[in-house]
């Protein structure tokens, strides 16, 4: 397997193309960071961009979704699956320059384009249902009970295979011009991280279970408690 996934008319920017990465650890990294994604898809036309779960399997991306839902259907009547764009965004921090034009964001965000499908095979859905919750915290597929069949029906899973990928990163401080560089407005940059706070316990729990292991890694920046 390649190293890096190929650019594409779809995938190259028309700006900041000094911004884009295609090495598959860049891109496996954000997706794997990200808690959450969101879905495009046109419906009777018209565009529809949902926020949703996601969770990567080699080079397999699984979404979250209801049976019922326009996605899931959508995809399911699709013979050759249903054509989406879903992206991931990281913030890392605010970028403040001098010049109100230049004010920026650093960031760390993947585009997957293709088509996805509905997934059917019994095995194939029960490790992406696993996967799903593992990859907000890593043992809770085992640390729960499994769904039944009820719960299975009312469940839809999307698969989109990771072919047609990139990723964009922006890293760094303000970029001014040298003539606003003397001018007496700060700049910088406000780091910024999405941190874990401390487990709270529901009001109805056992007293006598304890916190998982896997909760009690907990740290900051978020990092799926690992």
């Amino acid at each position: 397997m390649d190293a890096a996934y190929h650019p594409t008319p779809r995938t190259t920017p028309t700006r900041h193309r000094e911004r884009a990465r295609y090495d598959r650890d860049t891109v496996h990294a954000i997706l794997d960071e990200a808690l959450i994604c969101h879905l495009g898809y046109l419906s009777a036309g018209e565009p529809v961009v949902l926020p949703t779960t996601h969770a990567r399997l080699g080079e397999t991306l699984y979404l979250h979704g209801s049976s019922g839902s326009g996605p899931v259907q959508a995809a399911g009547a699709a013979p050759a699956g249903l054509p989406v764009c879903v992206t991931v965004t990281l913030l890392d921090g605010l970028v403040l320059a001098r010049a109100a034009l230049h004010h920026s964001m650093n960031f760390r965000s993947v585009v997957v384009r293709g088509a996805a499908r509905v997934v059917g095979d019994p095995a194939e859905r029960s490790r992406a249902l696993n996967r799903l919750l593992d990859h907000v915290a890593p043992g809770r597929s085992a640390d729960c009970r499994a769904p039944d069949a009820r719960e299975l029906a009312a469940t839809g899973v999307l698969a989109v295979d990771l072919a047609e990928v990139s990723a964009k990163v922006r890293t760094g401080g303000p970029v001014d011009d040298p003539e606003d560089q003397s001018l007496p407005h700060w700049a910088g940059v406000v780091p910024l991280s999405l941190a874990a706070g401390e487990p709270r316990a529901a009001a109805d729990l056992d007293p006598g279970i304890p916190l998982p292991d896997y909760l009690g890694r907990t740290r900051a920046p978020y990092s799926r408690y690992r």
